[in-house]
């Protein structure tokens, strides 16, 4: 039996396309104890997965710590892995490949000197799961299932939802405020699910407390659920949710793997032929900057979308 490494530090949104490439390495190495390296706030969630044996949590120490940096690399190297899926790809993991002990075990990454290489030039040009998918094959992974979250569920009940609701998604960074439509906007499209007999079913952390709760004031029919949802109960709302609506963000790649119709807002601040969620039926709206796209336009894209896929032309 080998030891086969996994590294995947997050964002949510990539952690879910992520998803595809955990199914093949598993079936890659069926007989293999598979860990996976990865941050607190994922660990719980990846569990639930069963794709792996065991989990490591990587805090992420700062290079300057090098006393925690280098604990990290100790315990790589006691594994005796012999072979490493670098998932994550970014200069702190390249710099745990350089720092591992002679031998070092098989790489699959982009860290100058790995046994498995993925330096295509239009690899940073590439869609997320094509470029994972891609970097598989130099492994000898030819066969790289979509994103799946299936196995993510919990029982929502408690919210008493009734049967006909549509989650909103109106969070993002903090530090990119241009990825974010304005709440205003959000609230007139909430008024108008509101008058179709639509219940609005708002998404959030803290983070978003003051956008949710500013939606709120202007249309009093929602329902905000700041703060309470996890990661598992999300993708349960998503199976039921007539659609779901939101800016470019780590929730809606979850809701729309999970199955849920989704229009995703972009501004000039993301490519979606490079970062969009992927899902059965998704809708990217993209324009230059998103405080210029009136609800109008946003509210005609849904109901076109909603059309095309096939949920009846009656909203």
């Amino acid at each position: 039996m080998n030891k086969i490494l996994v590294i995947k530090h997050g964002a949510l949104g990539d952690v879910v396309l992520a998803t595809g490439p955990f199914q093949a390495i598993r079936r890659h190495h069926p007989g293999d104890h598979l860990t996976l390296l990865t941050t607190p706030a994922y660990a719980g969630l990846l569990r639930q997965s069963r794709y792996f044996d065991e989990i490591w949590i990587d805090t992420r120490p700062k290079l300057y710590n090098i006393f925690a940096f280098l604990g990290l690399i100790r315990k790589i190297n006691r594994a005796g892995f012999t072979r490493i899926y670098d998932m994550q790809t970014s200069e702190r993991t390249s710099w745990y490949h350089r720092l591992l002990s002679d031998p070092k075990p098989e790489w699959v990454g982009t860290a100058r000197g790995a046994s498995h290489l993925h330096d295509t030039p239009e690899r940073k040009r590439m869609h997320t799961i094509e470029r994972q998918k891609q970097q598989l094959a130099v492994a000898g992974i030819d066969d790289m299932p979509k994103p799946d979250v299936s196995w993510l569920t919990a029982d929502v009940s408690r919210y008493g939802l009734p049967s006909r609701y549509a989650l909103i998604i109106p969070g993002g960074s903090s530090h990119r405020p241009g990825k974010r439509w304005p709440a205003s906007h959000y609230a007139t499209v909430c008024a108008w699910l509101v008058s179709q007999g639509i219940t609005p079913v708002l998404i959030g952390t803290e983070a978003e407390a003051m956008v949710l709760s500013t939606i709120e004031s202007l249309c009093r029919e929602v329902r905000n659920l700041q703060g309470q949802t996890n990661f598992a109960e999300i993708a349960t709302l998503a199976r039921g949710a007539h659609f779901a609506i939101g800016n470019d963000t780590g929730p809606m790649h979850l809701v729309a793997v999970a199955g849920a119709p989704c229009v995703v807002l972009f501004s000039s601040n993301s490519d979606p032929a490079l970062c969009a969620p992927r899902g059965e039926k998704v809708s990217t709206l993209r324009v230059s900057c998103l405080a210029n796209l009136p609800p109008a336009q946003v509210i005609e894209e849904i109901r076109q979308f909603l059309t095309r896929s096939n949920e009846g032309g009656q909203i």
